[in-house]
């Protein structure tokens, strides 16, 4: 059994008809979200490799059509047209690290139609999480305002992969490290930690656990202080990193209670035993609002350490993100469902200065101040771009969102731009929209 039954049973039925119908011509579906989350002003483009590494391997097999036909009650004799079948078409996407709005394409896929259709879920599912943490990810790094941010969000992501994807992604947009052993190995990040709790626990005293500590790890250590006492916790961690002379480079971390008033108390001990280059280092349950509090408040916090709320999206553990049709047999299509209308035809994005984006056709030529985003990046089925560097959407990330204006980089509330559609594009969406109206709809109501 292959990736190919990593999908929704309607597209294996969807697929089938398609294939028992004749209806195998060029199909292009695009893919976007509709609106951005509360307190969005923008998003990160994510998860491009993951789509194209299983469009590259998409075969259905012997097995696979076994499990559908299982899942069906059919035998699998029945499901013979779908094995066999690969995915041979052309995808056009938005690079990876690239910031991007609301109503924009962020991948359009044209292929075969049973092709297009049988890959929508697991294109969705990869584009949508990863835009989901890296746009997360990403304003947890403005909020900090140039203090580094690491993640520690391994234990409590939605799978394994969930987390070595959030990793990545926080890397992708500026995270100083991650908590994620295999992850740091294998993208050749920054590995970081402490210690838990129950290492405190473990013996008679915080002092006793402090001191074993530094004497395995000689080099610089940081120290989880809110065991027991806090305020307790930092004075004897200042003894100890005074008494083994190892304050440079060294830190505290503070996990609980009020933060920003816990970090002044903190660093006026520190302080207080010439330990000026000690870092203090925050954590417990923060996000991109709680970081932007505590900067805003100026608490003498030195690095953020991020969780839970990035790796789950927390306050926004979903995109409203679609996959449709837009093009069959080179006829534009559109849906006019209520509040779910789209556009038809396949697209460009242009970026313009401001952020001022123009949705346009395929075919139009782009306005004087105008750059596309969307890259050809797989043609008859085979990539034609290199796998994105981490670095290099790095680079990308950072060239857009220094572009992105004040009011759409801000934590509460920002100003969100919103992309226009081209004038050959708004023209051919009136046109489909007519044409829907009185042949398919005026000839439904004459059939009533």
């Amino acid at each position: 059994m292959s990736n190919a039954t990593s999908t929704d049973l309607y597209e294996v039925t969807m697929a089938q008809s398609y294939l028992n119908e004749g209806m195998t011509r060029s199909a292009t579906f695009s893919l976007f979200v509709r609106i951005l989350p509360p307190d969005r002003g923008f998003l990160v483009c994510a998860g491009l490799d993951s789509v194209l590494d299983f469009l590259s391997a998409y075969r259905v097999d012997a097995d696979d059509v076994e499990v559908f036909a299982s899942v069906l009650g059919r035998r699998p004799e029945d499901l013979a047209p779908l094995l066999g079948l690969e995915f041979r078409g052309e995808v056009r996407a938005v690079p990876e690290g690239r910031v991007v709005l609301a109503g924009e394409p962020l991948l359009e896929i044209t292929a075969p139609l049973p092709q297009a259709q049988l890959v929508e879920t697991y294109v969705l599912n990869q584009l949508n999480h990863q835009t989901s943490v890296a746009s997360k990810c990403a304003r947890c790094v403005l909020a900090a305002d140039g203090h580094p941010v690491v993640d520690f969000s391994l234990r409590r992501t939605h799978g394994i992969e969930a987390g070595h994807q959030a990793a990545r992604l926080g890397a992708m947009v500026g995270f100083a490290g991650t908590s994620n052993v295999a992850a740091a190995h294998s993208e050749g990040l920054t590995a970081v930690g402490t210690m838990a709790h129950s290492y405190i626990e473990a013996f008679g005293t915080e002092e006793d656990a402090f001191r074993a500590f530094a004497r395995s790890h000689p080099g610089p250590v940081t120290f989880l202080v809110d065991t027991y006492d806090t305020v307790r916790g930092v004075a004897t961690a200042a003894r100890v990193l005074r008494d083994l002379g190892l304050g440079p480079g060294c830190a505290i971390r503070l996990d609980s209670g009020d933060l920003g008033a816990l970090a002044v108390q903190a660093r006026t001990i520190l302080d207080a035993a010439g330990l000026r280059k000690t870092r203090i280092v925050a954590s417990g349950g923060l996000d991109e609002f709680a970081v932007d509090s505590l900067v805003r408040s100026e608490a003498p916090i030195d690095t953020y350490a991020v969780g839970t709320r990035i790796g789950v999206c927390a306050d926004a553990p979903y995109l409203d993100s679609a996959y449709k049709l837009v093009e069959y047999d080179s006829r534009p299509v559109m849906k006019l469902s209520s509040a779910k209308v789209t556009a038809p035809g396949r697209k460009q994005v242009f970026r313009r200065p401001g952020y001022a984006d123009l949705i346009a056709l395929v075919d139009e030529r782009p306005p004087p101040d105008g750059v596309p985003l969307l890259e050809s990046v797989m043609r008859e089925g085979r990539r034609v771009s290199e796998r994105a560097e981490l670095d290099t959407a790095r680079q990308r990330f950072m060239t857009d969102l220094a572009a992105l204006p004040p009011g759409a980089r801000t934590i509460r509330a920002p100003t969100v731009p919103k992309a226009e559609l081209s004038r050959r594009l708004s023209s051919l969406t009136a046109d489909v929209r007519r044409y829907i109206e009185k042949n398919l709809l005026g000839g439904a109501h004459e059939a009533v």
